[in-house]
């Protein structure tokens, strides 16, 4: 999985599909560069729209902790991009735990002849 948006609708949808595949055996490496890396910050109130979280936990939908516990849980390999790290100004300390900082060489050795979907 490849995030490259900062928006929390594209953000949440990445740990939709996630969870999902991890939930069905699948091996998951969930690659989040640029603006997409906020949603592997503890905070992740620096995704565009993240107010929308509340509201479709209103709804009924998983939130965005929900799901990235899960994708804990399941463990999905998260890597944020060193660069976009750099080029949105977020310090590495303020990553989740068990992420990894690496490149886009890192993300493709670890996709191989997998699928890759772009959020």
């Amino acid at each position: 999985m490849l995030l490259l948006s900062g928006a929390h609708d594209r953000a949440h949808y990445a740990f939709v599909a996630a969870a999902g595949a991890a939930a069905l055996g699948r091996p998951v490496v969930l690659f989040a560069t640029n603006a997409g890396c906020h949603a592997l910050c503890r905070d992740w109130s620096g995704l565009s729209g993240a107010g929308r979280d509340t509201v479709i936990q209103q709804r009924g939908v998983a939130g965005l902790e929900t799901l990235r516990d899960a994708c804990v849980e399941m463990d999905v390999r998260m890597i944020a991009c060193e660069a976009g790290l750099h080029a949105e100004a977020i310090d590495p300390a303020g990553l989740l735990p068990g992420v990894e900082v690496a490149g886009i060489a890192t993300f493709l050795t670890a996709v191989g002849a997998g699928q890759v979907i772009t959020i």
